[in-house]
């Protein structure tokens, strides 16, 4: 993906807003119990200042009158150990009072972190499933996976956790140091100055770690994705005696990743340990102040104790800012990250776009294309009449399955036009038009569920006749039945516990069920035999009934009972005809020919059967 993919902060802030809709509700609420509770935490330094100065001391009581009426001071001097047990239970009432606040603020805080990062997780999947085929391909996918998972967690903490933290600390410090100022503007000053030094080497070490994440943060991804293919390809890995080399590239990876975030936490090191020596001098500092004024008779021994209380809360918030901005560092790369497939355009269908109807014929003309500047087609032009049998052969890189990719619009066409019915496929809706094209691929896909689940994935309401119909059809159904939970045996991931022959039926079993007016073969039946691929092709012509079937195969025995078949070379219209024309002169597909039959092969069908 694009390393170098940076959103600015204005782009930063809509996104974040734009996730919080529907539960910045719970944000406000955690702020406020926050808030809240910070102010009942303020209230103990106050009552060890009037217990200590008024109770056991003979200073007047600094309260506002309306407080006073409430506190009846004489009898609380008469009586110190009333007047104690009294304090006491006022701790004790504040201390309850904040833990509410904080009961309120973590529930409204999980209820609101919930919904802004499910909000994320839905907007991501949804805008992944609109993205161009052409921008999965050019993607890894173990990096999409570290994207949406860790990254959108990484952003999660820091709007949910650190941005709260952020506007608590804030709000502590206003009040704290207003409480402060009131008491002794001489210490307040004091402590006020260390508050500079501490942001402006927070800020210092924020930008060097931001691009240090940024680094870690990539070579994660590449290492997610050494297990994702390691994993999915573990059948090459095993069949090939890779595990040595697999277990080597892994280990280098996750060195090289490690070692990043070794450096990382040097990094962090170095900015904790400065920033805990500046803490230190900072309570020192204010303590022997503290000391001189409260010696000099300019502050009440209680005072000085509260403001000690305020001066040591103080401490690690401010620090934490500290924090604050490092986890910035790295919401910041996670949301370049996230945002950077998010930003990623979608496939779009013209304003006026049309219902796809696949009746008419299928014209190629001029069809010119290319994977990234290098050209897999050029000017080809064919035509596939409805309801025939069409075969293409090709080398490999010919561009056989490229044409059957531009007809399903997975890649948009450069040059050319693609026609079914007389009408342009750009005029219709993808959705609509993929409804109308079967495709089976060499490689097919099946998702780790039970059998009838793959081959019912298109229309999960199918009966159990249907299914089997289809099944039968590609030539799977007794194959199926000698499973021991038959239909219900649920295959590992990507269909690993199957033969290659196997998937490739179920697949095709599974383009039946949609009952398309297309059906596209892209080298299907390579992995199963002569005697089968004959079988299912002869089911399949009984089942195509009006049906256009498009043929991709290396295989002559496969092609030559289609209507027509086209022959390219180096992305170019080699040859066109049916197979007796294209036996009876020189060629590409003549060669082949006679390659790949045998005597008897000939003999057989010149008597009229099959091979």
């Amino acid at each position: 993906m694009e390393p170098q993919f940076k959103l600015s902060r204005r782009e930063k802030v809509d996104m974040i807003l734009m996730f919080l809709r529907g539960c910045g509700k719970y944000f406000v609420t955690a702020l406020a119990c926050a808030c809240l509770g910070m102010v009942f935490n303020a209230l103990t330094p106050q009552i060890i200042r009037i217990t200590v100065d008024c109770v056991l001391g003979q200073e007047p009581l600094t309260l506002p009158e309306w407080l006073q009426r409430w506190i009846p001071m004489g009898t609380l001097q008469a009586e110190p150990m009333h007047a104690l047990w009294i304090a006491a239970a006022a701790v004790l009432a504040a201390a309850l009072f904040r833990g509410a606040c904080n009961y309120g603020q973590r529930i409204s805080l999980a209820r609101g972190s919930e919904g802004f990062v499910k909000a994320i997780r839905d907007d991501l999947y949804r805008h992944i499933q609109h993205l161009s085929y052409a921008w999965h391909t050019a993607h890894s996918t173990g990096d999409m996976i570290q994207r949406c998972t860790s990254d959108v967690d990484v952003i999660r903490n820091f709007v949910c956790n650190q941005l709260v933290e952020v506007v608590r600390t804030v709000f502590l410090i206003i009040l704290y140091l207003s409480i402060m100022f009131t008491m002794n503007v001489r210490l307040s000053l004091v402590a006020l100055a260390f508050i500079p030094i501490v942001g402006l080497s927070s800020g210092i070490f924020y930008g060097k770690i931001s691009s240090r994440f940024q680094v870690a943060d990539e070579a994660e991804g590449k290492l997610t994705t050494c297990v994702q293919e390691n994993l999915t390809g573990v059948r090459v890995v095993r069949a090939f005696g890779r595990e040595k080399f697999e277990v080597e590239r892994f280990n280098e990876k996750n060195n090289y990743f490690s070692e990043l975030w070794i450096r990382l936490g040097k990094l962090l090191a170095v900015y904790w340990a400065s920033g805990t020596l500046l803490t230190a001098l900072q309570v020192m500092t204010v303590i022997v102040a503290g000391t001189v004024e409260a010696v000099s008779g300019r502050m009440t021994l209680g005072a000085f104790l509260a403001f000690i209380t305020y001066n040591e809360a103080l401490t690690w918030p401010v620090r934490s800012l500290g924090r604050v901005l490092s986890e910035m560092s790295k919401a910041g790369v996670s949301m370049d990250r996230v945002g950077y497939i998010l930003k990623a355009p979608e496939e779009t269908d013209e304003p006026d776009a049309l219902e796809a109807k696949a009746a008419g014929d299928i014209v190629f003309s001029h069809v010119t294309f290319g994977y990234g500047g290098q050209k897999v087609l050029s000017d080809v032009s064919f035509t596939i009449p409805q309801g025939s049998t069409f075969a293409i052969l090709g080398g490999t890189g010919s561009g056989k399955s490229t044409l059957v990719h531009l007809l399903d619009r997975l890649y948009e066409l450069e040059e050319g036009a693609i026609t079914i019915g007389g009408r342009n496929i750009r005029s219709f809706r993808r959705e609509s038009l993929r409804k109308q094209i079967g495709l089976v691929l060499q490689e097919p896909f099946l998702f780790s569920r039970t059998i009838r689940e793959n081959i019912a994935v298109t229309c999960p309401d199918a009966s159990e006749k249907a299914v089997r119909e289809a099944a039968s059809v590609a030539w799977v159904d007794e194959a199926i039945t000698e499973f021991p939970e038959g239909y219900d045996t649920v295959i590992g991931e990507r269909g690993v516990t199957l033969s290659g022959g196997q998937k490739q039926r179920i697949a095709i079993a599974r383009m039946l069920m949609q009952k398309t007016p297309i059906l596209v073969f892209d080298d299907s039946l390579s992995a199963v035999d002569a005697e089968t691929d004959t079988k299912i092709r002869r089911a399949l012509r009984e089942h195509q009934g009006s049906a256009t079937v498009i043929l991709i195969s290396h295989r002559v025995t496969t092609l030559m009972q289609a209507d027509r078949i086209l022959v390219l070379e180096d992305g170019r219209v080699k040859d066109l005809g049916t197979h007796q024309e294209l036996i009876s002169r020189p060629g590409i597909y003549k060669e082949i020919y006679d390659i790949q039959m045998s005597s008897d092969d000939r003999k057989l069908i010149e008597q009229g059967g099959e091979v």
